[in-house]
């Protein structure tokens, strides 16, 4: 065998064909989407602008998986979570007129009502467009963690410290609906997804107190 024989043709090779790791089912581009998902949490809890790149990497991934298994809301919060990276990362990295980055805080208090009935009007305006214009099979999960996420990007991109709340709710949430939708490894990367969220909310707190 020459080594042009040897060459390995990505051009013809399927990275949605499922196939058996241990006893769950997956497909490799899953698996690329939930290696890069992790590490944008995991450089998110330290603080680091590292988050946005591999997060954008993984949200552009997602968009087509959550597409293919019809949980179309899931799909458009990340077409979403691209354009707050981007802004994130701006954001992040841009020096205020003391010449430093943007510090991690927290809300008022006036301001909690305000993001509360976000996430309600979010939920009420997704809910009725999936009953009416798709075929998912859980529009209400769908829709309310949907909407539980852009709020809470919009928090991460601020810097505020309550984003990690909701990335826990939305991630606890995401565990079963994902593991209902037969994507295992993405629940499982949401589990890791929430353990991690509990422990950026630790490790910020203890920032925000110095």
């Amino acid at each position: 065998m020459n080594g042009k024989d040897r060459k390995v043709n990505f051009a013809n090779m399927d990275f949605t064909s499922p196939f058996q790791f241990g006893f769950i089912q997956t497909t490799p581009i899953e698996l690329v989407a939930v290696f890069f998902g992790l590490l944008s949490v995991w450089f998110m809890k330290k603080e680091s602008t590292l988050a946005f790149p591999f997060g954008i990497i993984n949200v552009l991934i997602y968009i087509y998986i959550f597409f293919q298994t019809h949980l179309y809301a899931n799909a458009g919060i990340n077409a979403f979570f691209f354009l707050m990276s981007v802004y994130g990362w701006y954001n992040w990295t841009r020096k205020g007129k003391d010449e430093k980055n943007i510090r991690i805080t927290e809300c008022s208090g006036g301001v909690y009502l305000l993001y509360v009935m976000a996430i309600l009007g979010f939920f009420i305006v997704l809910w009725f467009l999936l009953k009416r214009v798709t075929d998912s099979q859980v529009p209400q999960w769908d829709a309310l963690t949907t909407a539980i996420y852009i709020i809470g990007m919009w928090l991460l991109a601020r810097k505020k410290i309550e984003n990690w709340l909701l990335w826990i709710i939305a991630d606890s949430m995401m565990i079963v609906l994902c593991a209902y939708e037969h994507l295992y490894f993405t629940s499982l990367q949401y589990l890791i997804f929430t353990i991690i969220a509990v422990l950026g909310f630790l490790e910020w707190r203890i920032k925000l107190m110095k």
